[in-house]
């Protein structure tokens, strides 16, 4: 994972990304024991285009031509399956905003932060996210009230009453 990390940072150093962050199982997993997954869930921010139109055509033309072949939703980056995720609501843009630096191994990555990745796996709602945030309540190192006004700004205090009691 870490040569995969590095095409991520080299993509966001070109301008091919805006910015990403990593999130999903992933993610989690630089807060909490690891949960099985297939691959790496990549939260980015596109370059804006003339026309105000996002795509991820850009992005997969720089893969193909680097080497990596797509697999499925995700490209194969160093042996690791990568799905890439385009910021789609305002919880998300947020996420990325206040992502975090973490290191993997000796490289600097960018990982959602936990009240993010908890908040998400709400608005979400399937059943893995409810596993996942189960997870993330017993293991993780939570700022709580950051949480519950993460919770309340995106109106998921209800369901996440549901899901913890």
């Amino acid at each position: 994972m870490k040569r995969t990390i590095h095409i991520l940072n080299e993509l966001e150093h070109t301008g091919v990304l805006s910015r990403y962050a990593i999130g999903g199982a992933m993610g989690a997993l630089f807060y909490a024991e690891p949960q099985l997954t297939y691959d790496l869930d990549v939260f980015i921010l596109l370059p804006s285009t003339s026309g105000g139109l996002l795509t991820l055509a850009p992005l997969y033309e720089t893969l193909r031509l680097r080497g990596y072949q797509e697999e499925g939703e995700c490209v194969l980056i160093e042996g690791v399956p990568v799905q890439f995720l385009p910021a789609y609501n305002a919880l998300l843009e947020e996420a990325l905003a206040e992502a975090v630096e973490k290191p993997y191994e000796d490289v600097s990555t960018r990982v959602l932060r936990v009240e993010h990745l908890v908040a998400i796996c709400v608005q979400t709602g399937r059943a893995k996210d409810k596993d996942r945030v189960r997870l993330l309540i017993e293991e993780a190192d939570m700022d709580i009230v950051y949480l519950t006004e993460l919770l309340e700004r995106y109106e998921l205090t209800e369901k996440w009453m549901l899901w913890t009691t």
